[in-house]
């Protein structure tokens, strides 16, 4: 994605405030995060986010009542044709020869945005399919470890791109270590916390709310059970 690409990111638990934090720290300019958790929304402020929606009352498509600018529908889509045709027909050379040019440079790829599903429950990806905007691009990051279904026409009638991601080559290991040290990315908002070895079976009790805390670091050389918060 570019710089200008709009990124939704649904869901900032630990897995969607790492994405926040890297989509920022490769100069992003807006970056929409939601989540149901008040706390988490917060945190998602503090990694970078732009703007942050409670989905129970906001629509992260178009938060506040914004227009992002999106292609919503199909007759959208064909209106935008039309009107583009009319628009190069003016020229001294055949419409479709316009449109080829431009399509070899992108410039006539429709203003999209690029979703980062960071739940990992089921329903969730059909329900993006259901509401996000024609052409949009879906990066699917959270872990879904149940059975779950789609309805593939909602994806075809929007021409969404649909992909699946988990990382952990040797060179995304470097880059981030690298990034991390000389401080192009800042993740020190993720953790909330710290704990001993002896405390771990309690940060995992600990993290099972949502407004408590966001990643609890277990660090051997501490002493305490109970967890530090930051």
């Amino acid at each position: 994605m570019t710089r200008k690409d709009t990124a939704i990111v649904l869901g900032c638990g630990p897995v969607g405030l790492a994405v926040i934090a890297v989509l920022k720290a490769r100069g992003v300019t807006t970056v929409i995060a939601s989540d149901y958790s008040a706390g988490r929304r917060a945190l998602a402020k503090s990694c970078g986010a732009d703007i942050v929606v409670d989905p129970d009352t906001d629509s992260p498509w178009a938060p506040g009542g914004t227009d992002q600018n999106f292609t919503a529908t199909m007759p959208d889509m064909y209106n935008a044709g039309i009107d583009a045709i009319e628009s190069m027909s003016r020229l001294p050379v055949p419409w479709w020869t316009t449109w080829r040019a431009l399509d070899k440079v992108g410039a006539t790829r429709p203003k999209r945005p690029v979703v980062f599903e960071c739940v990992g429950t089921p329903g969730m990806l059909d329900g993006i399919l259901a509401a996000a905007p024609m052409h949009a691009r879906v990066v699917v990051v959270g872990v879904c470890m149940g059975s779950d279904s789609i309805r593939p026409s909602l994806a075809v009638n929007k021409e969404l791109d649909l992909r699946f991601v988990v990382g952990y080559t040797p060179l995304e290991f470097r880059d981030t270590l690298h990034a991390l040290a000389d401080g192009t990315l800042d993740a020190s908002h993720l953790v909330t916390g710290s704990v001993g070895l002896a405390g771990a079976a309690h940060a995992f009790s600990a993290l099972a709310d949502p407004e408590s805390h966001g990643k609890v670091l277990i660090d051997p050389a501490m002493d305490s059970e109970q967890i530090v918060t930051k």
